[in-house]
């Protein structure tokens, strides 16, 4: 180990104090910490003990009294409306701190929560920051959730106040977010004090008289609001884990680590400068929109582009090559499973070939598993960096990266490259004992987890406890299986409770389904473990296929069966798939492999609250039945 990235790996490892002090000198601190790493009680740390912090005052007020209010700070691109906006830094931060004048003025004040529920408008950012200027705890919501899903939120988080929208706009159809609101206040034990509601003109929603309050005619009245400065230690939001099994789980966010790694992240993973246009193509209710839509951007004095549509659909396939044109994006941070759907509806990539893209310098991709197929398909239609990179809900930014910042290093298709700076990534066997390279087991990373890592879920500090760190001391559990090369690679090939067990051998879905996705009438695929009597499991495949494809949907069956035979070979066993207009998968992309099994061995499941078009379940038990699986 020699290189750039090589020295300043080790340093974060071997003095991460020390490292992390550095990094955070870049952000305005109210009061200097005490403490940089606080261990005292494990398995949390608390980074930065003793210092006070506003994270608001960092994304905005920094940067304005550093000369910089008239750079734009938020590009809202809305294809399904037609609508671009341009908003300054200093225009974000006047909306901003009025805004948190409205919330005070209706009794929000430090340490309260306040849940968020909107579209992809730029309100939706505006009420994040002026929820951390007060020191309050946001927790931002799917918009469109299911009502009981955002009940079981407001009865744990507790919300004095909902901020929400009359509706969310898609490019063929308008979901009314109010009536789902209504029903989930209806439904939930702790009733909030009020409702914000930005009333949008596309469908304008019905207001209770004495608890519902128009976003206008709040902010028309209020005063901006200063930032209060907090612990550096509390918590910043939370953002609850999807749920598609068993209760969802409150990830709490600090506000002095969480800035500190974000920041770090822009220059050091995404190679980005100040000024520079940044876009990632997610939601703000997901844990990449909070760090890479709103908070990192920001806080590092960057361009964030906050778009309301589809990558495809709005128009076209196109939608992508057309944004980056336009506003110049430098990097672009997307999930796979979008980058699948543009490649199935343009499998010749001939849309790219319409736009100057030349402002691209990289792709980065997460979310899930990022299939090299796909990640070849970019390289050769973008002519940029494809970079997977592995994080989590958990960890709020980037476990493993190839981290351009620093230095680019050689890219191994399949792998989200090594760990980051600070991130201490070990794979141990389900006895507790490191695996040899190349040895598929349980992916670890060993304590003290980095900043931004999450210290507690809210109001369940045990569960924490017993979820993350009970079944291999001293190190956090990813729940995700993989392995580590000789050249300190890391790869992710399945969620643990993805790996299946065929006759004694663990194999992974991910290894088949990265087989399957090389299929060149493949476009999007997965790989689930059933029940056999026999052989206690066996794999089984879906496959969808690549507009245009006219070939027998038997005699792609065929090949990409025996295409697994000589790639894995027989003792994968896998002898049966079949093919699928769609694939299950949540509002975020991931695919609901969970659900698919139970479907398969036709046990009791229950509709997952995440999934995108609950439809897909119907077409998939029809497909198993005809391939002999989801009998009753």
């Amino acid at each position: 180990m020699s290189g750039k990235f090589d020295t300043i790996y080790r340093q974060s490892i071997e003095a991460p104090g020390t490292f992390w002090a550095h990094a955070a000198r870049d952000l305005y601190w109210h009061k200097s910490w005490d403490d940089v790493i606080d261990g005292s009680n494990p398995p949390a740390t608390r980074w930065f003990a003793g210092a006070e912090f506003n994270t608001a005052y960092n994304c905005l007020d920094r940067h304005i009294d550093a000369g910089f209010g008239s750079q734009t700070a938020v590009i809202y691109d809305s294809p399904v409306t037609g609508v671009v906006r341009h908003i300054t830094y200093s225009a974000l931060l006047a909306e901003v701190a009025r805004f948190a004048g409205a919330l005070a003025g209706h009794g929000v004040v430090k340490g309260d929560r306040v849940i968020i529920y909107m579209p992809m408008v730029p309100e939706a950012l505006v009420a994040m920051l002026a929820c951390a200027r007060l020191g309050a705890i946001h927790s931002v919501v799917f918009g469109g959730f299911a009502a009981k899903e955002l009940a079981t939120r407001i009865d744990d988080c507790q919300p004095k106040i909902i901020v929400g929208a009359s509706c969310g706009i898609e490019a063929a159809r308008v979901v009314a977010y109010k009536p789902l609101i209504d029903e989930a206040i209806s439904l939930a034990k702790h009733k909030p004090a009020h409702c914000i509601i930005l009333q949008r003109d596309r469908q304008r929603a019905e207001m209770q008289a004495g608890r519902d309050l128009d976003w206008l005619e709040v902010t028309a009245a209020a005063t901006p609001h200063d930032c209060v400065p907090v612990p550096a230690t509390d918590p910043l939001y939370i953002l609850y884990t999807s749920g598609t099994t068993g209760a969802p789980k409150g990830v709490v966010r600090d506000n002095g680590g969480h800035a500190v790694a974000l920041n770090w992240s822009m220059r050091n993973i995404y190679n980005m400068e100040r000024g520079e246009v940044f876009w990632a193509a997610s939601d703000v209710g997901w844990v990449v929109g909070h760090s890479y839509i709103v908070y990192a951007p920001l806080l590092y004095g960057c361009t964030t582009v906050l778009y309301e549509g589809k990558p495809v659909g709005t128009p076209d396939a196109g939608a992508f090559w057309r944004v980056i044109e336009q506003h110049k994006v430098r990097t672009l941070f997307t999930a796979p499973t979008a980058l699948r759907a543009v490649k199935r509806e343009d499998p010749e990539g001939k849309l790219v070939g319409n736009y100057d893209i030349s402002s691209l310098r990289a792709l980065f991709l997460a979310g899930e598993r990022s299939d090299p197929p796909t990640l070849e398909w970019a390289e050769a239609k973008l002519g940029v960096p494809v970079i997977d990179h592995w994080w989590q809900t958990e960890t709020g930014w980037a476990i493993a990266a190839n981290c351009l910042g620093i230095e680019q290093l050689p890219v191994k298709h399949g792998s989200p490259t090594r760990a980051a700076p600070g991130w201490d990534v070990r794979v141990l066997g389900d006895d507790g004992h490191p695996a040899k390279a190349g040895e598929i087991g349980n992916i670890v990373c060993k304590l003290p987890l980095p900043p931004s890592s999450f210290p507690t879920l809210w109001n369940a500090h045990e569960r924490y406890r017993k979820s993350y760190f009970d079944h291999f001391p001293g190190y956090y559990e990813t729940s995700d299986a993989g392995y580590i090369d000789g050249d300190g690679y890391v790869y992710i090939m399945a969620r643990t409770d993805d790996i299946i067990n065929v006759a004694g051998h663990r194999l992974s879905t991910g290894g088949m389904e990265e087989v399957l996705a090389s299929h060149p009438d493949v476009a999007e695929c997965a790989v689930i473990g059933v029940t056999d009597e026999l052989k206690g499991q066996l794999p089984l495949g879906f496959l969808v296929l690549k507009a245009g494809v006219t070939k027998p949907h038997e005699k792609v069956v065929i090949e990409a069966v025996q295409l697994v035979r000589d790639r894995i070979g027989p003792v994968a066993a896998f002898k049966t798939a079949t093919v699928v207009n769609r694939l299950p998968k949540t509002r975020s992309g991931k695919i609901l492999r969970g659900t698919m099994q139970k479907i398969a061995d036709g046990a009791a499941y229950n509709m997952p609250a995440t999934i995108d078009d609950p439809a897909i379940l119907g077409e998939i038990e029809g497909a198993l039945k005809g391939v002999g699986y989801a009998r009753k």
